[in-house]
C-alpha cells in the first residue's frame, strides 16, 4: 500500500470479525511501530497485550464507565472533557449521565470492548518524557509528542498487515483502576487503549477540513494558506 492511500483511508475501525490475530502478526506490528519518533530516542511506550479475559472485563467496565460520561457530555452538547471545560459545563455533563446509561447498547464498542481481537494497553514512562509546558498555567499537551506518533505507527502498520484498529483514550479517566488491575507503576501514565482485529468493513476515503481551513501565514489570523495565492 502506497504512504498516501494509507494516511487517507486509516481511519478508526471498531467493528472486527472473530478471525484471531496471532501473536507473531502482532508482533510483527510493533516490531514495525517501534521505529516512531520520540524526545530523546528515549522510547518512553510500553505496552502491554490484555488476553486474561476478567482483566479484560475489568478494562470493559473501567472504559464503560468513563464512556457514559463522555456521552453525558455530548448528550449536554458540549465537548467531552474539554479543557476549557466551567464548573457549570461539568455539572451539565453529569446531569446527562443517567440518560447516557439509558441509550448504552449491548453490542456497542464500549460495552464489547473485552471481545476485541487485540487489547492494547499503551502507557508512557513519565521519568523520561520531556513535557516542555509542564510549568505552564494551562492543560498539559506536549509529552504526547513521544507517545502518540508510536500509537499511530501501530495502526499504519496494522493497516498495511490488512487489520484495523482505533486509538482510544477514553478509559484513562478512570486511570487508577486501570493502574490496579494491570500493575501499571505509579511513574506511568496510560496514554491509550488500542483495540486491534480485522475489519468487517472495507476502508473507506476519509472526509476532513481542507487546508485552508486550518493554515495560515505569518500569525494565528493571518491570510489562508493555500496552493496559489
Amino acid at each position: 500500500m502506497k504512504l498516501i492511500d494509507a494516511l487517507r483511508t486509516t481511519g478508526s475501525i471498531r467493528e472486527f470479525t472473530e478471525e484471531p490475530v496471532g501473536d507473531e502478526l502482532l508482533w510483527s506490528v510493533l516490531d514495525d511501530a517501534r521505529f516512531a519518533p520520540s524526545g530523546g530516542n528515549r522510547q518512553a511506550w510500553r505496552v502491554i497485550v490484555v488476553r486474561d479475559q476478567e482483566t479484560r472485563q475489568t478494562v470493559r467496565n473501567l472504559y464503560l464507565d468513563a464512556w457514559r460520561d463522555y456521552v453525558g457530555h455530548v448528550l449536554a452538547g458540549l465537548i467531552p472533557f474539554s479543557p476549557l471545560a466551567s464548573d457549570d459545563d461539568r455539572a451539565a455533563a453529569l446531569a446527562q449521565r443517567s440518560a447516557a446509561i439509558a441509550i448504552s447498547k449491548p453490542t456497542g464498542f464500549a460495552e464489547t470492548l473485552d471481545h476485541v481481537p487485540v487489547m492494547l494497553v499503551v502507557c508512557a514512562d513519565l521519568e523520561v518524557l520531556a513535557a516542555t509546558d509542564r510549568d505552564l498555567d494551562r492543560y498539559q499537551i506536549v509529552g504526547g509528542a513521544s507517545i502518540y506518533p508510536f500509537v499511530w505507527s501501530i495502526l499504519l502498520a496494522a493497516r498495511e498487515r490488512g487489520l484495523a484498529g482505533v486509538m482510544t483514550t477514553i478509559a484513562t479517566r478512570n486511570e487508577e483502576g486501570l493502574r490496579r488491575a494491570l500493575a501499571i507503576p505509579s511513574t506511568f501514565a496510560v496514554a491509550s487503549i488500542v483495540a486491534l482485529g480485522y475489519p468487517q468493513k472495507r476502508h473507506t476515503n476519509l472526509r476532513r477540513e481542507p487546508v485552508e481551513a486550518f493554515t495560515t501565514f505569518d500569525s494565528f489570523d493571518g491570510e489562508s494558506f493555500g496552493p496559489t495565492r
